[in-house]
């Protein structure tokens, strides 16, 4: 799934305000502002959750969604089940890649029916190891997002794809705060848990603009997720924290040139560096000199431009003698010299 340049994928979770029109819109502007892939979330209300509003289902916890139920949320939030076929011949036809966030196993059953490429593990579900041991037995590369796990619920998630059978894992670095501060994105953690679980991974990105991302990339993060929204004002649980389609199209752009800046370890010069090596220092005579005449401090400086000799040579000439008259404005050179 990953290649040697940064797979951008386009969330639009509940950002389609249950109109299928606004879904395809918006997978058909994530595929021209440049992504990889689109991901949708693929649940009901009565597969994530109970209906019902006793206190430990209602969402009390200082979030964007206070005040109502986990049932009601995602009543509010999830995408039809009766839409997914058509999305995904509908990003087929365009031809970017779709895959979902499954939340029980019907759901993968689903997707296995319309043949998902990959799977994604929301952060609040990378606790229930039967699911995603359920996910991973389906051979396809599994993305594990950590929002809320502790180091020793990553390990358990990711031997759970491998007990599987299944090696092929990316983990997102994520931040499960709605939308996240910057300080509490901690993006030193993803080369260390690279190292750690010797696995590719990414970013789940829920910060407000695009530094995160960048940041991110400039780490080592070979994914990058984004909730994207056409239009704020369509409203919905997420479109606060979401991307406008114009600030995630110059969110690729920058990523992509962001990448052509990382290039790679290289202490070689460019073609263009090497020729403005004309403007670096060099050594020069700055008055005119009699032959036979003491080369000085006062006489002979570096200066710009480089066409001299390197100023390392400085001290191995002063106290030296002109071989013949020079011009002030003279390149040294060691025929000048005595």
């Amino acid at each position: 799934m990953l290649n040697n340049r940064v797979y951008i994928v386009g969330e639009i979770s509940a950002n389609h305000g249950h109109n299928i029109q606004i879904a395809k819109d918006t997978i058909k502007a994530i595929k021209e502002a440049g992504a990889d892939a689109v991901k949708i979330q693929t649940y009901t209300a009565r597969t994530i959750t109970l209906d019902c509003d006793n206190e430990y289902f209602q969402i009390k916890q200082g979030t964007l969604w206070d005040g109502t139920t986990l049932y009601k949320l995602y009543q509010e939030a999830y995408t039809p089940w009766e839409w997914h076929k058509e999305l995904f011949d509908y990003a087929k036809a365009l031809g970017i890649t779709i895959f979902s966030s499954p939340f029980d196993k019907t759901a993968v059953d689903l997707l296995e029916e319309l043949n998902a490429p990959a799977y994604k593990v929301a952060s609040f579900e990378i606790t229930d190891i039967p699911l995603i041991k359920y996910i991973a037995s389906k051979g396809k590369p599994v993305i594990i997002s950590t929002g809320i796990a502790t180091i020793g619920e990553i390990k358990e998630a990711v031997d759970a794809c491998k007990s599987e059978g299944n090696k092929d894992i990316v983990l997102l670095k994520c931040t499960s705060s709605y939308p996240a501060p910057f300080e509490e994105m901690n993006l030193l953690t993803i080369p260390n848990m690279k190292e750690t679980f010797g696995v590719e991974v990414g970013l789940s990105d829920h910060s407000m603009g695009s530094t995160v991302a960048l940041g991110s990339v400039a780490l080592g993060a070979k994914l990058v997720e984004k909730h994207v929204i056409l239009d704020r004002n369509i409203g919905g649980p997420d479109a606060s924290f979401s991307m406008e389609i114009d600030e995630f199209r110059e969110m690729v752009q920058e990523i992509r040139n962001l990448e052509k800046a990382l290039g790679k370890i290289s202490y070689d010069l460019s073609d263009k560096s090497a020729k403005n090596r004309s403007f670096s220092r060099s050594l020069f005579f700055s008055e005119d000199i009699k032959e036979g005449e003491f080369i000085t401090e006062n006489n002979m400086r570096s200066v710009r431009p480089g066409y001299g000799m390197h100023p390392r040579h400085y001290y191995e000439i002063v106290g030296k003698k002109a071989s013949k008259d020079i011009e002030k404005g003279t390149p040294v050179d060691w025929s000048l010299i005595k």
